[in-house]
């Protein structure tokens, strides 16, 4: 689990929360990061407000730019430990 932003669209509505989230709503990938910095950019704040239909799939964690450490890899880019930059 971790602390972050969903976006989710059901039966209640359209809405954006911050809470607790689980692993397994992540899409699947091959390096986990632990992220220390995220921001949110224009496409981000589009999905967040419901005001573009940027959203193809719910729930989304939005954000695509970050800073962090890995914590794991599958790739042979990446290795645990590494710091990345990941923007767009």
């Amino acid at each position: 689990m971790f602390h972050g932003m969903l976006i989710e669209k059901d039966d209640q509505g359209y809405r954006a929360t911050i809470k607790e989230i689980e692993d397994s709503l992540l899409s699947e990938g091959d390096v986990t990061v632990a992220v220390s910095h995220s921001t949110i950019n224009y496409k981000d704040a589009l999905a967040i407000t419901g005001k573009g239909p940027v959203v193809r799939k719910f729930p989304l964690v939005p954000g695509i730019d970050l800073a962090g450490i890995v914590e794991k890899s599958d790739s042979d880019k990446f290795n645990v430990g590494d710091k990345v930059l990941l923007n767009g």
